[in-house]
């Protein structure tokens, strides 16, 4: 894709006469960058212009997918618009998996799941950005939950659809040889993406998909899937006071549908979080992909997060509430929730409109806009606790 460059010599329109003119030039701005790291080229689109007062979204995306494919349902959804006003957004292929990537040479030696995560603070680097909101799939969220682990600095939050954070188990690691002997590595990727239900039930999500993973470079899919496979456990632990184990410090939500073959693992994922900064939002009536599935519901999650952050005005959460209302969500599930996880709803208001005191341990706040987002089926950490799940092999 050619680059595509707005210069402006003289504003020939102000704000005051065009509101959002100068966000809505900014967004067209896509610029697409090859990262030089020790573990080979990087690929990188950025969509927009990073404000310095703020973080950029990056996102990584799962195995069988690049950024178009995983992201492009989300971010060209309708309710997306409004916060690409205000972020620019990174999206990062992993090496060998975007459009038109050249195939690896015999012997090349594809980087593991950690040295994934070590290439992100060099795409940080190279773009100039202090800091990230994450966003990620399957693999994509392991990558990034490591690089949140490693440099927490660089990580201002994290959406995690589908994590795992457990290396794979020795059940999975025979069924997935069996499943390579047989040559079937279409249908592995398949039956990691989506659950039993949307196979059997949804033939033309599941046909679309097919053809983007057989479209894909095969030799470098067999590459990034088997260092997928060979991750290491997170080796995160729930904090309790007094202690100093190794969990994730940021505000991070953990999305899952309810039919997802990845359900177990986030809930055991979330176990593993600090309560106080984690929300597990399991989603009605959706399957693996929730960016693909329910857009709508994902963004309308991800505004109450960023708000939670303390990156949005609450006055353009009212307004997307009162858009959602057609398709079930509440207004009075938003708001009464909110009201009741803030006893200072008027610091917390005056935040949002002064960026020097912008606090981010707003956490409560998010979660308490998922529990409505979800219509209901939002976990609270805090007042649930989860059990390790004996099916996920750690």
């Amino acid at each position: 894709m050619d680059d595509i460059q707005v210069v402006e010599s003289k504003p020939l329109l102000v704000d005051r006469e065009l509101p959002g003119l100068r966000e809505a030039v900014q967004q067209l701005v896509v610029k697409e960058h090859d990262v030089e790291t020790p573990y080979g080229r990087i690929h990188c689109t950025m969509k927009g212009v990073p404000k310095s007062e703020r973080p950029v979204i990056l996102t990584y995306h799962d195995i069988g997918l690049n950024h178009k494919t995983c992201w492009d349902s989300l971010f060209n959804h309708e309710d997306m618009s409004e916060i690409m006003q205000h972020f620019a957004v990174c999206h990062v292929d992993a090496p060998g998996q975007h459009e038109g990537a050249n195939t690896f040479s015999t012997g090349y030696e594809y980087p593991s799941m950690d040295q994934l995560s070590e290439t992100l603070p060099l795409v940080l680097k190279h773009f100039g950005l202090k800091s990230v909101v994450g966003m990620g799939i399957g693999a994509g969220a392991y990558i990034l939950a490591r690089f949140a682990l490693n440099s927490p600095s660089m990580v201002e939050g994290l959406v995690l659809i589908n994590i795992n954070p457990c290396a794979e188990g020795w059940m999975d690691w025979a069924a997935h040889k069996i499943s390579g002997w047989t040559n079937a590595m279409t249908d592995l990727v398949i039956t990691h993406l989506f659950g039993k239900e949307e196979i059997n039930h949804n033939p033309d999500l599941i046909a679309r998909y097919r053809n983007h993973i057989i479209d894909m470079n095969q030799f470098n899919l067999h590459l990034f899937v088997k260092a997928y496979e060979s991750r290491r456990d997170l080796e995160i632990e729930r904090p309790v006071p007094g202690s100093n184990v190794r969990t994730l410090k940021c505000p991070s939500l953990l999305v899952v549908g309810d039919s997802s073959p990845a359900v177990d693992a986030v809930v055991e994922c979330n176990t593993k979080l600090d309560p106080t900064k984690a929300t597990l939002l399991k989603m009605a009536d959706c399957g693996g992909m929730p960016q693909v599935d329910q857009p709508g519901k994902l963004t309308e999650a991800f505004k109450y997060f960023i708000q939670g952050m303390g990156y949005m005005p609450s006055a353009s959460m009212t307004r997307l509430a009162r858009s959602r209302t057609a398709s079930g969500s509440s207004i009075t599930s938003f708001e009464g929730n909110r009201s009741r996880s803030h006893t200072h709803e008027g610091n917390r208001s005056r935040s949002h409109t002064n960026e020097g005191n912008r606090s981010r341990s707003h956490t409560a706040d998010a979660r308490a806009h998922a529990d409505g987002s979800a219509d209901g089926t939002a976990t609270n950490n805090m007042d649930q606790a989860v059990p390790k799940s004996t099916e996920v092999s750690c």
